[in-house]
């Protein structure tokens, strides 16, 4: 499955936080109010007009639109909800791989909770641009733990990884004692593609230890960040030190994007 891009998940982002607002219970009892007293109760006083209640119910509802767009706590929670969709651990079988992801989405909760309580608004500014390295980072672990999920699970490849040598083994002693040309054609063939095969199978074990490391350095990186974060903002420091954070965490996404694209390719996937 493709992941969405930063921007895509900023648009979906935007987009939940608009349908949270006018679908939550204050809106619909705004809503429903104004209809009831339109039609039930048009004038209750002499100089009353029906359609005051309209104005009256879209000026409270677009209040409660604004206090939601607006709040950060509101705002926190929905995009927290939208990534938790998006990179649901639950996709995940494998015990160590799914806690993986569910560690990364909460530390990325968190350092949206550090930027949105930092005091100072251009300090604020400098950190936030940080976070779309952040949710990079996200979908690249998410991605990570998906395929070392995949692999993990195959038996098929395990079990010709584990039976692959004795195979190759049992042909060559065979070749050895046959002493017809087109069967030791034959056997030699078969070697051939057995080897071909076993080297494969090491190359795609060393990829997933490769890619199970940068999964545990990714998250130990995230810690980090989120301590750097907590230490800007309590420091309060200047927009350099928020600088150096968002391109630490951008050049970790490149090395990340290097190991999802070898595995990328391992199973076909764009």
């Amino acid at each position: 499955m493709t992941q969405p891009t930063t921007d895509e998940l900023k648009r979906r982002s935007a987009k939940a936080l608009l349908s949270h607002a006018f679908f939550r219970l204050e809106s619909a009892l705004t809503i429903g109010a104004t209809i009831l007293l339109t039609f039930f109760l048009p004038q209750p006083f002499g100089w009353w007009q029906w359609w005051y209640w309209l104005v009256l119910g879209g000026v409270g509802e677009g209040m409660i639109v604004w206090s939601s767009v607006t709040d950060e706590r509101t705002a926190q929670k929905v995009v927290a909800s939208l990534f938790n969709q998006q990179y649901d651990p639950r996709s995940i079988k494998s015990a160590r791989y799914r806690e993986a992801v569910k560690q990364a989405l909460e530390y990325r909760t968190q350092i949206e909770s550090t930027i949105a309580s930092t005091p100072t608004s251009i300090l604020q500014t400098h950190l936030s641009s940080s976070l779309t390295g952040v949710a990079d980072w996200i979908a690249h672990i998410y991605t990570i733990a998906q395929r070392l999920d995949t692999y993990e699970r195959d038996e098929l490849l395990h079990r010709d990884r584990n039976s692959l040598p004795e195979s190759i083994a049992r042909l060559r002693r065979e070749l050895s004692t046959e002493r017809h040309p087109e069967v030791r054609q034959q056997i030699e063939a078969t070697v051939a593609t057995k080897v071909e095969q076993q080297r494969n199978l090491e190359q795609l074990q060393a990829a997933m230890e490769k890619a199970e490391l940068s999964l545990e350095q990714t998250l130990s990186s995230l810690g980090t960040v989120y301590s750097q974060f907590q230490l800007v903002r309590a420091a309060k420091l200047s927009g350099s030190r928020a600088k150096e954070v968002a391109q630490s965490i951008d050049s970790q996404v490149e090395s990340l994007q290097d190991v999802v694209t070898a595995m990328n390719k391992v199973y076909g996937k764009p």
